[in-house]
């Protein structure tokens, strides 16, 4: 069920009136409705893997137990990497089997043997990355004794399946969210009419951003053998907006959808795009899963207690991962090393922390020097994303060689595609006002936050209409979101 879709505009309103209306006298009622709805809601996309979910959310519960009852460290360590392994085995079964298979037979293959490998003919089951991460997090954290186990199996149960987070995240911790699952929540009005503005804001980056960047930007990748330089670097940047519209319009209308529920999710994107430098950009960009890597990976691999040495070890380390964790292909690989040699330099000279605060607090514009660092920034980024969205490793040095080459001949303009139809022009303007909002919202949970707040009711209506307008106006058939591949 995609959050972009009738049915879920059918299903939000359903759970919403039994959760407040029906079974709001009882904390126990409202989370065994979540559950329900949760399993629901991922059995839509199918049923089958549905069992899959049941099961790792019954190892992590049952395991975690375990743990608060052994009777020493010794078998307490047992039930720990019983959970860690049989929940990464099928992660690495589902999501990488066939690539490893696939590359160990390339790699044979360069020795000049043949080799046939088996491969599984099967779906990826959407959102295991997601809730696979939520349930080690559980069990690292009763492992090194930060939380008690979970008693209350559907408390937990709904801490793994929370339907707005299911299927592409946040990483939610459970030191973060089963508190507020296992404490009576009320209805707010002012709650709910916030979470509703951020489920606008988000549908409005999926369906009128990434929606409508995704036609050129496949087109352009799909085909570019065919395109000019300039026309190959306009597809990258139509894909860097892309992504950041599809990914974080999803967090938003979780984080609404959450809200609307009495229940407050972890913030996952921060403005990325207006970072001064790779280290905070990575402080903005899915900032779930980068605190999730910092804390069980990078700080118990040494974190930033070492030389220097360790920090750069430490720092690959956790970029490689991050990059494998998106999806099995090199191209992930290598986006990962990339932004790992991007932040090397504040990483060495100790300047990784160096902005901290939003740019340009409390002024409208920015300075020229923070105009040129967002710049470098961001052109650093569309240059990664283009081994994000290539299809192979040499898709992507086709693309970047012929973008280069392009570039640096008299033959740059852009040709092949009719940018001046309508379609593109109306695209180019609406990416303006949407950077224009972003920009005047940086300081708030989202752009609209507070945007029109103390205008006049007719004046602010009359903006959230427009918003509505633009989505039917601009948006099609409905688009699967980026990350559910992951």
């Amino acid at each position: 069920m995609l959050f972009n879709s009738i049915n879920f505009a059918i299903f939000l309103p359903i759970v919403f009136i039994l959760y407040w209306f029906v079974t709001n006298k009882s904390l126990r009622f409202q989370n065994i409705l979540l559950l329900v709805s949760s399993y629901f809601f991922y059995a839509c996309w199918d049923w089958r893997f549905l069992f899959l979910l049941m099961f790792s959310t019954l190892l992590d519960y049952f395991t975690g137990l375990k743990m608060s009852q052994a009777e020493n460290q010794k078998k307490k360590r047992f039930w720990f990497w019983l959970s860690v392994l049989v929940n990464l085995g099928f992660l690495g079964i589902f999501k990488y089997y066939n690539f490893f298979a696939e590359s160990f037979a390339e790699a044979i293959a360069h020795l000049g043997l043949q080799v046939n490998p088996w491969t599984l003919s099967v779906i990826l089951p959407v959102g295991i990355s997601f809730y696979t991460f939520h349930g080690l997090s559980y069990v690292i954290d009763i492992y090194k004794d930060k939380i008690k186990a979970e008693r209350n199996f559907v408390d937990y149960a709904v801490f793994v399946s929370f339907f707005p987070l299911l299927v592409a995240g946040p990483i939610e911790r459970a030191t973060h969210l089963l508190p507020q699952i296992k404490k009576k929540r009320t209805f707010d009005y002012s709650r709910a009419v916030d979470g509703m503005r951020q489920i606008l804001w988000g549908l409005f980056k999926k369906i009128v951003i990434a929606d409508n960047c995704a036609i050129y930007a496949n087109m352009i990748f799909n085909n570019s053998a065919d395109y000019s330089g300039s026309t190959l670097l306009l597809g990258a940047i139509f894909f860097t907006f892309q992504i950041y519209g599809d990914f974080s319009g999803y967090s938003d209308i979780a984080l609404g959808t959450a809200r609307l529920l009495g229940i407050e999710l972890l913030r996952n994107f921060a403005f990325p795009y207006f970072s001064r430098d790779i280290a905070e950009f990575w402080r903005r960009w899915h900032i779930s899963l980068s605190s999730w890597f910092k804390d069980y990976l990078y700080i118990p691999l040494g974190g930033s207690k070492g030389g220097t040495w360790m920090k750069v070890r430490n720092t690959f380390i956790i970029f490689l991962v991050s990059g494998f964790w998106h999806g099995a292909n090199w191209t992930f690989i290598a986006w990962g090393a990339l932004n790992a040699l991007y932040i090397m330099p504040s990483i060495i000279l100790k300047k990784n922390r160096k902005n901290m605060e939003i740019v340009a607090q409390g002024r409208i514009l920015p300075s020229i020097k923070d105009i040129f660092h967002m710049g470098i920034t961001f052109l650093l980024a569309v240059f990664a994303w283009i081994f994000f969205r290539a299809e192979s490793i040499g898709h992507a040095l086709d693309y970047i060689t012929n973008m280069f080459a392009g570039l640096a001949t008299k033959q740059a303009y852009i040709q092949t595609i009719d940018f001046a139809n309508w379609d593109i022009l109306y695209l180019v303007i609406l990416l303006a006002i949407f950077i224009l909002i972003e920009w005047f919202g940086r300081e708030q949970q989202y752009a609209i936050a507070n945007l029109g707040l103390k205008w006049k009711r007719p004046l602010r209506y009359a903006m959230y209409y427009a918003i509505i307008v633009a989505i039917f106006w601009f948006g099609g058939k409905e688009q699967q979101f980026i990350y559910f591949q992951f």
